[in-house]
């Protein structure tokens, strides 16, 4: 993954200056160390829009650096974002699970994967903590906000330096919050 994982993109666009500003902020003398401040800022600095009032929906990291929110797709790219701007290898993960709201039953959540040495890849969820979602950085210890248990949640296999269509496809059909949870990102796995 380490030329890939660390392009600036539509998504996940580490070289906007905002992000390359904040990189540098967040930037510690060992990868490990950056990735854990970068880690914690995402996860607690920036809001997971279902636990605020909200009706933003950014996509793109610098808009949700910008709006101090997003759902997991959007934390994630700007966790992206900003590790890649400090040069570390960093690639997008998703999950599917059970979710009674989306029209399939299921909807993704997503998750960054990133690749620290002495340790290979390590997945790390920024979504932010709640009442009943508390993640952590400890590699090699992957600390996920959900995990598959049910039939018909897994994985999806790889790891991706852009979105996978259906996120951003949702995300283009939707204007606001409600209309995007009305319309979550499905994949068969």
């Amino acid at each position: 993954m380490t030329h890939a994982g660390l392009a600036s993109t539509r998504w996940s666009d580490a070289s906007e200056p905002r992000i390359v500003s904040c990189a540098a902020r967040l930037r510690r003398s060992t990868p490990t160390e950056t990735v854990r401040e970068t880690f914690a800022f995402v996860r607690d600095a920036i809001a997971h829009s279902c636990d605020v009032a909200t009706d933003v929906v950014p996509l793109a990291a610098s808009a949700v650096l910008e709006s101090g929110t997003g759902l997991c797709f959007a934390k994630s790219h700007l966790l992206a974002a900003l590790l890649r701007a400090s040069s570390i290898p960093t690639a997008l993960g998703y999950v599917r699970l059970r979710d009674p709201r989306a029209a399939s039953g299921f909807c993704l959540h997503g998750f960054d994967v990133v690749e620290l040495p002495g340790h290979g890849l390590v997945r790390v969820d920024a979504r932010g903590d709640n009442a009943t979602v508390s993640t952590t950085f400890d590699p090699p210890r992957e600390s996920l906000a959900y995990w598959p248990a049910a039939e018909g949640e897994a994985f999806l296999d790889g790891a991706f330096v852009e979105p996978v269509a259906a996120v951003v496809d949702a995300y283009a059909r939707a204007r606001t919050l409600r209309e995007l949870l009305a319309d979550l990102p499905d994949l068969r796995v």
